[in-house]
């Protein structure tokens, strides 16, 4: 079965004036001669992605789009008319964002996270700045201490919302960032807290033991590069240990303690040598 929005492994059928055309066994897909692979014979298999043209028609591209069916992503708007915004994905059409489905009124030229899905009445492929439908915080399929994948989603007051393994919602605090994030960064994070009421808290690094062991790790390599000496200590202040360390007063305390007592560093009025 061919699956629009999404990349697929289809056989070359045959060869016409406009181009090879694919297929799953079933059915046909034209793949249009300027994206045609070069030396390929009939019964070969291509892994294209298909999408709908502008009449609404299958097609196959090689192209790599930046988004995939039920994904999330970053995207510009190129167009805006009367019934809604045309987002820049990477292919010849736009992706429709109708107005219905946009969280807030869409500008020219602007950058706004969206997800990508079938739309089942128009079988077309629309996308939604509407995030919360796709988020499900009540199967949570993550654990504490968990790696993940993040995207991040908006940033308030609270805090920097993201999007977690394209599944669920959750929540960064900033005083535990320490680093300049940006609406559709990806990164990688892990699951500090599962509360009972599905809400989510995420950090940037990882808990417990394995934190400490991630800081010890970033402080001996910072000691490295600068001749075994770094000007700081437990009376520093918490923004000067984040400009050089990018971690916490409290990270850096309980760490600089445990490399004391493994004998890696000797501490100092003057900051911390390494051993």
């Amino acid at each position: 079965m061919i699956t629009i929005g999404n990349f697929n492994t289809l056989t070359i059928a045959r060869r016409t004036n406009v181009g090879l055309y694919l297929t799953d066994g079933e059915n046909d897909v034209l793949l249009p001669k300027k994206y045609m692979p070069e030396n390929v014979e009939i019964g070969e298999e291509v892994e294209v992605f298909i999408y709908l043209d502008h009449e609404e028609r299958p097609v196959a591209t090689t192209l790599d789009p930046y988004i995939y069916l039920n994904e999330f992503a970053l995207l510009k708007v190129n167009y805006i008319n009367k019934y809604g915004a045309f987002m820049d994905w990477g292919l010849e059409k736009d992706l429709f964002v109708p107005f219905r489905e946009q969280a807030r009124p869409m500008t020219l030229n602007n950058w706004y996270i969206v997800y990508m899905y079938l739309d089942e009445k128009t079988n077309r492929l629309v996308g939604s700045s509407k995030l919360n439908q796709f988020l499900d915080n009540t199967n949570i399929t993550v654990k504490e201490g968990e790696e993940v994948d993040l995207i991040v989603s908006h940033i308030t007051d609270a805090g920097i919302n993201v999007i977690i393994n394209e599944k669920h919602k959750g929540l960064m605090y900033k005083n535990e960032v320490f680093e300049d994030l940006r609406t559709g960064d990806r990164i990688i994070g892990y699951i500090k807290h599962i509360r009972p009421d599905g809400k989510i808290d995420v950090s940037r690094t990882k808990t417990g033991f394995e934190k400490v062991n991630d800081s010890a790790e970033r402080i001996l390599e910072a000691l490295s590069k600068n001749d075994g000496f770094l000007g700081l200590n437990d009376k520093s202040h918490p923004d000067e240990i984040k400009i050089v360390l990018e971690m916490s007063k409290k990270t850096f305390k309980q760490t600089i303690g445990v490399l004391y007592k493994q004998q890696k560093i000797t501490i100092k009025p003057d900051g911390i040598y390494k051993i």
